[in-house]
C-alpha cells in the first residue's frame, strides 16, 4: 500500500505461538528434533537464533514449530522473561483468510516498537475476552489485539480484561459496553454494506438478492445486512424476504448450497450482493452451476478483497478493506494506550472500490 511504513523482519527469537493444547498435549524437544530429523541441540539452536545453522535446516525447524504451535518449556521462560514487555495478539477464526495478511503485519509493528509478540489463535465459536484474559495473565501482557471478535459484548465481560485492548476489523456495536473501556479499529460496516448494494443499484440493479451467513447473528453478518436494506429503502426498492440466502456460516460449502438454493428458486434477481469475498466467490460457482452466468444473467459483488478475489473467472468486483492500515494502527493505538500517551481510540477506515468483471451495466 503506497505511503504505507514498513518494518523489518522480526527476529524469530521474539515470537511466541500459544495453542489450545494441554500440558498432557504439548510437543517437547525431542518431538521436534525428530519431526525435523535432527538432533536436539539444533533445535536448541534454531531456538536461540543461533548462527551456526544451516537455513535450509533452520526454516525445517521453524516450519514444524509453527505447524505445532510449539512453545517449549525450558525456553519459554527465556521468551517471555518479566523484564520484557510482551503485546498478545488474539485471533478469532482459525484459518481465516482475510487474517493471513495482517498477522505478519501486527507481527512486525509490534516487534518494531520493541515488545515481545505472542500469539493465540481460537475458534470462531470460542470467547476472544475471555481468551485475552487467560493469555494476559498467562504471560503478563502490557495489552492485547483482538483480531476478529463479537460485536455485542456485555460490561461484566470486560471486567476480566483488565489491560489495554484494540479491537481490530469489528467493533461492539450491538453491545452496550462504554466505548471509553476499550478500543477498536475497523471499516464501517453499515455503511460499506450501503456503497456496495448502492453500487448495484446505480449500475440498474432492482431485484437484488443477499448472501450472507446470518440475518441476526449480532456481528459482521447482521450489520453488513441492515446497510443492505438501508441502500434498498433509500433508492425506493423494497426489501424481498425471498431474496436473502441464509449459508448459516461463512463456509464457502455452505455458502454455496445456499446460493444454488436461492437461484434455483428464483429467477428475477438480476445481483447479489455477497457481505464477504470468500461467500462471494462461492457464489459465483453457484450461479454458473445454475446456469446463471456471471456477469451476463447475474452480477455478483462482495466486500474485503482477499487476494483469491482476484483469480475467480470473471474477477470478483469487491470493496477492498485496507488491510495493512489496519493492521498497523490498531499497534500504534494500543502502544499509545500501554504508554499513556491516549485513554481510547475508535479508529474507522474506508474501503476501495476494485472493479472486476463481475458487475454488468443493465437498462
Amino acid at each position: 500500500m503506497s505511503g504505507m511504513k514498513t518494518f523489518p523482519q522480526p527476529d524469530k527469537n521474539y515470537i511466541v505461538y500459544e495453542n489450545d493444547t494441554t500440558k498432557e498435549d504439548t510437543m517437547t524437544i525431542k518431538d521436534i528434533a525428530a519431526k525435523c530429523g535432527v538432533s536436539v541441540s539444533t533445535v536448541s539452536r534454531v531456538l536461540n537464533n543461533h548462527p551456526y545453522v544451516k537455513e535450509d535446516v533452520r526454516e525445517r525447524v521453524l516450519k514444524v514449530i509453527e505447524e505445532e504451535h510449539f512453545v517449549p518449556h525450558d525456553s519459554a521462560v527465556d521468551l517471555v522473561r518479566s523484564n520484557e514487555e510482551s503485546v498478545g495478539l488474539v485471533v478469532r477464526g482459525i484459518g481465516n483468510t482475510f487474517y493471513s495478511d495482517m498477522i505478519p503485519v501486527i507481527e512486525r509493528a509490534v516487534t518494531e516498537a520493541g515488545y515481545t509478540f505472542i500469539m493465540k489463535e481460537i475458534k470462531s465459536d470460542e470467547n476472544e475476552i475471555h481468551a485475552a484474559a487467560a493469555l494476559s495473565k498467562a504471560k503478563r501482557l502490557k495489552g492485547v489485539i483482538l483480531l476478529g471478535g463479537r460485536y455485542d459484548v456485555e460490561e461484566e465481560e470486560m471486567q476480566n480484561l483488565n489491560i489495554p485492548f484494540v479491537c481490530c476489523t469489528f467493533t461492539n456495536t450491538f453491545g452496550v459496553v462504554n466505548k471509553k473501556h476499550f478500543s477498536s479499529v475497523t471499516i464501517a460496516d453499515g455503511e460499506e454494506a450501503y456503497k456496495a448494494t448502492e453500487y448495484l443499484i446505480k449500475n440498474g440493479h432492482k431485484k437484488i438478492a443477499i448472501l450472507l451467513p446470518a440475518t441476526k447473528d449480532h456481528a459482521v453478518s447482521e450489520a453488513r445486512f441492515l446497510g443492505y436494506k438501508k441502500a434498498l429503502k433509500d433508492n425506493g426498492l423494497s426489501f424481498d424476504e425471498g431474496l436473502v440466502a441464509e449459508s448459516g456460516s461463512f463456509g464457502m460449502k455452505d455458502a454455496y448450497d445456499a446460493m444454488l438454493s436461492l437461484a434455483n428458486k428464483r429467477k428475477d434477481f438480476t445481483a447479489v450482493f455477497a457481505i464477504s469475498d470468500l461467500i462471494g466467490i462461492a457464489g459465483i460457482k453457484a450461479l454458473n452451476e445454475a446456469g446463471r452466468k456471471v456477469p451476463e444473467d447475474c452480477s455478483i459483488i462482495g466486500i474485503d478483497g482477499i487476494i483469491l478475489s482476484e483469480f475467480t473467472i470473471p474477477t470478483l468486483t469487491t470493496l477492498v478493506q485496507p488491510r495493512e492500515e489496519l493492521a498497523v494502527c490498531a499497534v500504534n493505538n494500543l502502544v499509545e494506550m500501554i504508554k499513556g500517551e491516549k485513554e481510547f481510540a475508535h479508529t474507522i477506515l474506508r474501503t476501495t472500490l476494485r472493479t472486476g468483471g463481475s458487475v454488468a451495466v443493465i437498462a
